[in-house]
């Protein structure tokens, strides 16, 4: 009989640990209904006879569950489980994990899981009973142009129109530079300091007539963004709408796209001072959601302005390349190509 000297008076840090050599970091997955995820067990993780130890089964079989449990919004602990060992698992065959919630009351979620072969044989399968410590903490904070809506070359011929009119020159560089800082900002930066109020006032309004004529009718959502508002308020998350533009190109915006009951409350550049970098607008939308530590918050960005506003923040930050390339944007927590590359466990999970 071949054993390892496996033993399970270790703690869940030595079991679940990401350096952990026994440990079993999984990446996991969120459908809006199930949790998935793959394992691929080792030799430190066998009993005897090339059989994995049941006993990482009960924790792969725990972690799929609470997976499941996080995507409705709760932090909680399991307090009961009844686990079924059907048949071996065999060290270096993955394990497929699936899991989804089926209870769900004031104080306690229920949750089954499965642990399956390649063939779909179920090696074990549990039922895990999780106490509701309290509503999730954590929060999602949106930009909305560049990151919900695509809109970046709408906003670009309406600055060129606009500056054209007062024979400023303005470039792409300058629009990429400046894309996601509100519009005082813009017109300083181009303009120059010595600009007056009534001046930018007027190049505002006009680059602001000039995009919504060109907006309405036109306004398209990034692939995966509305799939992805619709699983945060599912899974009771609060999120928010934080955008550098003024209230009516967010009125414009949410009304093309029928998103506005997506979010508990919406943050315009028009109500701080300063614009981003400035971490100002984000802290306001923490404060309107109640959020307590802003560490709690993610933000996703799709603007170098827009990142280090949220990290000056103190919150962490997802950056989507669809306005600027990654090697921009390296201040983030983390950078994906487009949000259909990740669910909400992953987004509350690896973010």
């Amino acid at each position: 009989m071949r054993s390892t000297g496996l033993d399970f008076r270790a703690t869940r840090e030595q079991l679940c640990g990401k350096d952990s050599p026994i440990g079993v970091t999984l990446r996991l997955s969120y459908d809006g209904e199930e949790a998935r995820g793959e394992f691929t067990p080792g030799e430190l993780h066998q009993s005897a006879g090339n059989m994995v130890h049941r006993g990482i089964l009960w924790i792969l079989l725990d972690e799929i569950t609470g997976g499941a449990v996080r995507c409705c919004g709760v932090d909680s602990v399991t307090v009961e489980s009844r686990v079924r060992f059907r048949r071996p698992a065999w060290v270096g065959e993955p394990i497929h994990l699936s899991a989804r919630v089926t209870r769900m009351t004031r104080r306690l979620i229920q949750a089954e899981g499965v642990l399956a072969r390649e063939d779909g044989t179920v090696t074990a399968e549990g039922s895990l009973l999780f106490h509701i410590l309290r509503k999730s903490q954590k929060t999602v904070l949106w930009d909305m142009d560049g990151v919900i809506a695509d809109s970046a070359l709408l906003h670009f011929a309406a600055w060129q129109e606009a500056f054209a009119r007062v024979k400023a020159r303005y470039t792409r560089d300058d629009f990429t530079r400046l894309f996601g800082s509100r519009d005082d900002y813009t017109v300083r930066e181009i303009l120059g300091a010595g600009v007056g109020e009534q001046e930018i006032g007027r190049i505002i309004k006009d680059k602001e007539a000039h995009f919504r004529a060109r907006a309405k009718g036109n306004i398209k959502p990034f692939k995966g963004a509305i799939g992805l508002l619709d699983s945060i308020r599912k899974g009771n998350f609060r999120q928010a709408l934080v955008s550098s533009a003024p209230w009516e190109d967010i009125d414009l915006v949410l009304s093309e796209l029928g998103i506005a009951d997506r979010f508990d409350c919406a943050v315009s550049g028009q109500e701080v001072a300063l614009s981003k970098p400035h971490p100002r607008i984000y802290l306001l939308a923490a404060e309107r959601l109640g959020v307590e530590e802003p560490r709690n918050c993610i933000v996703i960005e799709d603007s170098p302005l827009g990142v280090r506003a949220a990290k000056a923040a103190g919150m962490r930050c997802l950056a989507v390349t669809n306005t600027h390339p990654r090697q921009a944007l390296g201040e983030a927590d983390r950078v994906i190509d487009s949000l259909e590359e990740l669910d909400l466990l992953q987004l509350i999970t690896q973010v």
